[in-house]
């Protein structure tokens, strides 16, 4: 796993290029986002480790992937990310977490993750932009997917996909470890 270091200069020097390229200022940023101009600042100066929801507010807000953001080594034609350099945006001291494998812009941000949910934990996303979906793979356990409230059992084996414009989560109600694949697409900015 990359050094947290690395990880928040990169994201700071990303953010700050990126937010430029796309002639934003940071507070029409931080308008587009929610995320508050200070934070950005803080961001942008690697002065702070923001919550994985300001991550994917930010990136959002740009129509990037989180990988585009947090992207900390050049990018050649053909990446290759060893298990080792993968990205843990979130753990829990139980043991469930969610890494980002990789990610791209094509033509919006394309994501994959793969998660370990342990047994009575759970995560609960806040809503992507518009048109946003998200393809779930269970590989071990049940997850239980919680979409606009509506409960959905979904077990080893078995492939869900929702539009992820709403409130959404995922838990583990069950005795045994949940792991899940995960894509997500986001639109291209408009």
């Amino acid at each position: 796993m990359p050094d947290l270091d690395v990880v928040a200069q990169a994201l700071a020097r990303n953010l700050k290029r990126l937010r430029q390229e796309r002639g934003y200022s940071l507070d029409a940023l931080a308008g587009r986002s929610g995320v508050s101009r200070g934070m950005i600042i803080q961001i942008e100066q690697a002065r702070t480790n923001p919550s994985i929801g300001t991550v994917v507010r930010v990136a959002d807000a740009l129509g990037l992937s989180i990988a585009r953001l947090l992207d900390y080594a050049d990018s050649p034609t053909v990446r290759l990310v060893p298990a080792d350099r993968a990205l843990r945006l979130w753990e829990t001291p139980a043991g469930s977490h969610g890494t980002l494998q990789a990610g791209a812009e094509a033509p919006g941000p394309l994501e994959m993750w793969s998660w370990r949910i342990m047994p009575g934990e759970g995560h609960d996303s806040d809503p992507h932009p518009a048109g946003t979906t998200e393809l779930i793979r269970v590989d071990a356990g049940v997850l239980t997917l919680v979409v606009d409230g509506e409960e959905h059992l979904v077990p080893a084996g078995t492939t869900a996909s929702f539009e992820a414009s709403g409130p959404h989560g995922y838990h583990n109600a069950g005795p045994e470890p949940a792991e899940m694949t995960m894509a997500i697409s986001v639109p291209a900015p408009r």
